[in-house]
């Protein structure tokens, strides 16, 4: 009897629940089967309104983390700007382009380990200046933040924080040494405290093994993230990843079923390295199980542009009306 056989004879209740079952499912199946069998559980499990969120980079450059990926390290030699917390000209201008083409999630993301205490008072007065439009929800991406400075910038607006967790345990210190990924699930945990939502998934393509990338969505899963992006590393001159191989389309659709078949119910959200994807690519992403998107440019690097986002989610089956 085939995997896509088993879900649809007992509504699911197969899925996997162990990494090692996981494992074994993805060395045995044949991607075209995985791929079909994630999109089943697509439709039943996840939601069908796609999921649309912006960003605006509030911060910019010299870095003091070692991530290998980031061109906003300083430790690296990249053409990246320099930039302080943004102007409010600067958020006005963010938050007229996001209503222009109806999308109400906002996220400013920062570079840096942290906010600093005059930093979080800035960026607060911006978050309200956000949370002041209509039906808008704000989102950020602020470093390693503890529970105080997150209780101040709710009080302003913020809805949802966002810190990924990027890859798995074992992985992690091979690309960053600077700070830990348990340092990064102590700031999704202390968002919790403050009532907050929040957002967390990983980059794609560093070398990381197939079990590395189970280990995580496992991860994310225990922690009950219901917004997970998926990156797909775009390498970049000057970082130490800058050679890195590209992922094949395989690799990418694989990914995007494991994150399915383990998190069923989440906005599995396409993120960073999308003008590096084929547009069939994208289009069999969103079969396969991707239900939501970041629009638009990401910190570094391009993105996608909103329109052209929302038609293949519309030719995909999903609802476009509220986004």
């Amino acid at each position: 009897m085939s995997l896509l056989t088993d879900l649809t004879r007992h509504s699911l209740v197969l899925l996997p629940q162990k990494p090692q079952e996981i494992l074994e499912l993805f060395e045995t199946t044949s991607d075209e089967e995985l791929f079909k069998a994630s999109h089943l559980i697509t439709e039943r499990c996840a939601s069908r309104r796609f999921d649309v969120c912006t960003i605006v980079n509030a911060k910019s450059g010299r870095c003091t983390e070692d991530c290998r990926w980031c061109a906003q390290s300083r430790h690296w030699k990249t053409s990246v700007t320099v930039t302080p917390i943004l102007s409010d000209d600067d958020t006005k201008r963010a938050l007229d382009r996001a209503e222009l083409l109806k999308i109400r999630k906002f996220s400013f993301v920062t570079s840096g380990r942290k906010l600093s205490v005059n930093e979080t008072q800035e960026l607060s007065a911006h978050i309200a200046q956000a949370a002041a439009r209509p039906n808008m929800e704000i989102c950020a991406s602020l470093g390693l933040m503890d529970e105080k400075a997150l209780r101040l910038l709710r009080a302003s607006g913020l809805t949802r924080v966002h810190c990924n967790l990027e890859t798995g345990k074992d992985f992690f210190p091979k690309v960053c040494t600077t700070h830990t990924r348990e340092d990064k699930i102590v700031t999704l945990k202390a968002a919790r405290r403050a009532d907050l939502d929040i957002c967390s998934g990983g980059l794609f393509g560093m070398g990381e093994t197939f079990e590395d990338r189970v280990e995580l969505a496992f991860q994310l899963r225990e922690l009950s993230v219901p917004s997970i992006p998926l990156n797909f590393l775009s390498p970049i001159p000057g970082t130490p990843l800058e050679n890195a191989r590209a992922l094949t389309a395989s690799d990418v659709l694989r990914t995007i079923a494991l994150f399915r078949f383990v998190n069923p119910k989440a906005y599995l959200r396409f993120a960073g390295g999308l003008a590096g994807l084929s547009h069939d690519t994208l289009r069999r992403g969103l079969y396969t199980g991707i239900n939501s998107a970041i629009v638009g440019d990401f910190l570094t690097t391009a993105g996608l542009n909103a329109e052209k986002m929302l038609v293949l989610a519309r030719e995909a089956g999903y609802s476009t009306d509220s986004i």
